[in-house]
């Protein structure tokens, strides 16, 4: 089957999804892969029929082993990479994790290294530039009543941080 000339203009983005826990002081908690020089969030890409809660689900289980309930969305993020094409990441709010699911943490062992609750200034430290936006804007919007768009991980017509 042919595909139309309309077909090739349309958008095929990767889609990510991800976790925000947060522990008793506010902070984020972050994870340090062994495959990557930055720190992230626990999360990853959507797979083939799959929504993006069920992949956060789904990552959290994968690399920290544990089932705590993912909240609602707080985020979405069009952040296009040279390297991959076009991406949207969401960005769940699982408010604070018990100390209980904190103590459960087993990490996958081929992909990450440590895990850790970050303040805003420790995420712009260990983190990508356009990662730290699209986290502290996604913290920001927990006090929100809907969802916030960005892009590149800050809202369209705002300042690059």
């Amino acid at each position: 089957m042919a595909v139309s000339e309309h077909e090739t203009k349309m958008a095929h983005p990767r889609m990510a999804a991800g976790a925000l826990f947060f522990d008793a002081g506010g902070r984020v908690l972050m994870v340090e892969p062994t495959y990557k020089d930055y720190w992230e969030i626990p999360g990853g890409y959507v797979e083939t029929g799959e929504s993006s809660l069920q992949a956060t689900v789904r990552e959290v289980e994968e690399e920290l082993r544990i089932t705590p309930p993912i909240g609602r969305l707080l985020a979405v993020d069009w952040a296009p990479n040279e390297a991959e094409g076009d991406k949207v990441l969401y960005l769940f709010d699982d408010g604070q994790l018990s100390q209980e699911d904190q103590d459960a943490i087993i990490l996958q062992p081929e992909e990450l290294k440590s895990f850790a609750f970050l303040s805003p200034e420790q995420i712009t430290e260990r983190t990508i530039p356009r990662l730290a936006r699209r986290i502290l804007a996604a913290t920001k919007a927990r006090d929100q009543a809907v969802p916030i768009y960005l892009e590149h991980g800050q809202r369209p017509g705002s300042e690059a941080a």
